[in-house]
């Protein structure tokens, strides 16, 4: 098997809604999801060794547990149904996105190893065994299986796809503060109750720009409360041109604002990198 190299797009949560929490601690969630051109690199081979090799490489790798992540899920969860029986890999990630932030990245190595691994290695997994093994290794990972803009609608983590191109240019700015989901999710008191509708990623990018300016993110409150610089950023996202709307992405602590056009999203770029010189600011496109 020659090395392969694949591509870990992050995902961000244009809107969530914390609907209720279960009696098993964790909570039924309604949000508007897309994937944007910004990736982490993962390269892969098999190796005759006794043991893997899993490395975390480049800007974000510090902090990651290296005997216990998504890809050792993977491998362990594969490996207990007899799948990759006898065989080790050598799996490096170039962490380009930061852990900690909301933007899924975690979820999304899972998520393109399973497909990896049922394509390449020719497992003959079924759809719903992936999905199954995706939600024991976390709750955002069976969403990151496919990279098409997903509605999340809280009916018993109903997952909703399209084939719609939001074509959204956004910024993202990370204020090197790693949020803890758990803790974020165990702190919040914020509820809403509400239904959507199957059809809404039918609807049109200036309606769904109107829908999610009158959204929010359930989660933003409690992430503001405890690290005040949140909403610092989110406020002066909101005052550059051309921007629709800003908010915390995921359980945070990324901050996200979708502009009108690459020009004015390139300028607030600028703009955040002159009054937070420190922060890891990018800007990309949806996929």
């Amino acid at each position: 098997m020659k090395k392969f190299k694949i591509k870990s797009f992050c995902k961000v949560n244009l809107s969530l809604r914390v609907l209720k929490k279960k009696k098993v601690g964790y909570h039924d969630i309604a949000s508007l999801i897309t994937f944007c051109n910004i990736y982490d690199e993962i390269s892969i081979s098999k190796i005759n060794r006794k043991k893997d090799e899993i490395n975390f490489l480049g800007k974000f790798k510090n902090g990651i547990n290296k005997k216990l992540n998504t890809i050792t899920k993977v491998l362990l969860l594969l490996r207990k149904r007899n799948y990759l029986w006898k065989q080790n890999f050598k799996i490096s990630i170039k962490k380009n996105i930061p852990h900690g932030s909301g933007l899924g990245s975690g979820s999304a190595h899972a998520a393109n190893l399973l497909n990896f691994f049922n394509s390449k290695m020719n497992l003959k997994i079924k759809k719903f065994e992936i999905k199954k093994i995706a939600r024991k290794i976390g709750f955002d990972v069976p969403i990151s299986l496919e990279k098409k803009n997903t509605l999340l609608t809280g009916e018993r983590g109903k997952i909703l796809r399209s084939n719609k191109e939001l074509k959204f240019n956004i910024l993202i700015v990370y204020p090197n503060i790693i949020c803890s989901t758990k803790k974020i999710y165990q702190r919040n008191k914020k509820f809403t109750h509400k239904k959507y509708s199957p059809n809404f990623l039918t609807t049109y990018k200036n309606k769904i720009i109107d829908y999610l300016i009158n959204e929010n993110n359930d989660l933003e409150e409690i992430v503001i409360k405890t690290y005040p610089r949140v909403n610092e950023i989110i406020n002066y996202i909101k005052t550059q041109k051309g921007c629709y709307l800003s908010r915390i992405t995921g359980s945070g602590s990324a901050c996200i604002g979708i502009f009108s056009n690459m020009k004015t999203a390139i300028s607030a770029k600028k703009m955040i990198k002159l009054k937070f010189p420190k922060y890891w600011c990018v800007v990309s496109k949806t996929i």
